[in-house]
């Protein structure tokens, strides 16, 4: 069995139902973890500011947040790459020209052009969030992710005229014609990277969970690449290993098939 010591987890779909529930096999299994000082950490395309209370029911207190964006472990930030401002720019210009609408997320808020519409409404609802505003030209420099908010579909082909992103489904029910921005040189692959760096440890002593096709660089990073029952279909050649779904112990089975959990 590898000699894991960090296990990276995807949030929705993964670790959270779609009731917004955490399994207590889940919870179980994170314990464990921590009880043998393997370090835990959340990761997900959501923003840092709406998933600390996720963190503090799974006593969790390290993340990757923004599709890689921002790396935290213990308080100390280990990885924090913006948008540039001109790609922020690029997506506001494609997304009004397309009568699309988007939220941007810095650090401490989720901040939409627009909270008119019957779908940004959705999404707040769906997401529960919270730290809502509206977009000044003066958080431009400080954005660390994207959301493309829409109902319909192969929005894709829309934004292929800019170059170094990819657009992904958003795998919640309700949402998955909604696109995150991932960058190709920032993701959640590259943040695992970087935390593995600053803690001295190898790929093959961690293992992933996901669910999503925003996870697939990360899944293809990590020694032990776990791909949720629930996953897109997309997903499972990028995992090494394949587990049950969110609603049926996928984190404790994938665990417990490493040795991990009992």
């Amino acid at each position: 069995m590898p000699d894991i010591k960090i296990v990276f987890l995807d949030i929705d779909g993964t670790i959270l139902r779609p009731d917004d529930t955490i399994e207590q096999s889940t919870k179980h299994a994170v314990a464990q973890l921590k009880n043998k000082g393997i370090e835990v950490f959340l990761a997900t395309g959501r923003p840092l500011h709406e998933i600390t209370d996720i963190g503090d029911e799974l006593s969790v207190s390290s993340y990757i947040a923004y599709n890689g964006a921002f790396a935290v472990h213990n308080e100390k930030t280990l990885f924090n790459e913006p948008l540039p401002p001109s790609l922020v720019d690029n997506l506001l210009k494609t997304t009004k020209e397309n009568n699309f609408d988007i939220v941007l997320y810095s650090k401490n808020k989720n901040i939409f052009p627009s909270m008119e519409s019957g779908i940004v409404k959705e999404f707040i609802k769906t997401f529960h969030l919270k730290k809502n505003a509206l977009y000044e030209d003066m958080n431009k420099e400080e954005i660390l992710g994207s959301t493309i908010i829409t109902t319909q579909e192969h929005v894709e082909v829309k934004f292929k005229h800019i170059h170094g992103i990819h657009l992904s489904s958003v795998n919640v029910e309700g949402m998955k014609n909604c696109r995150d921005v991932i960058r190709e040189k920032v993701n959640k692959g590259v943040a695992v990277k970087a935390v593995l760096g600053a803690l001295h440890l190898s790929p093959e002593q961690a293992t992933a969970f996901g669910d999503g096709m925003n996870d697939k660089e990360m899944l293809s990073v990590v020694g032990s690449g776990f791909a949720m029952g629930n996953a897109n279909p997309n997903l499972f050649s990028y995992a090494k290993y394949k587990t049950t779904d969110v609603e049926n112990s996928g984190v404790f089975n994938g665990l417990k098939s490493l040795g991990l959990v009992n």
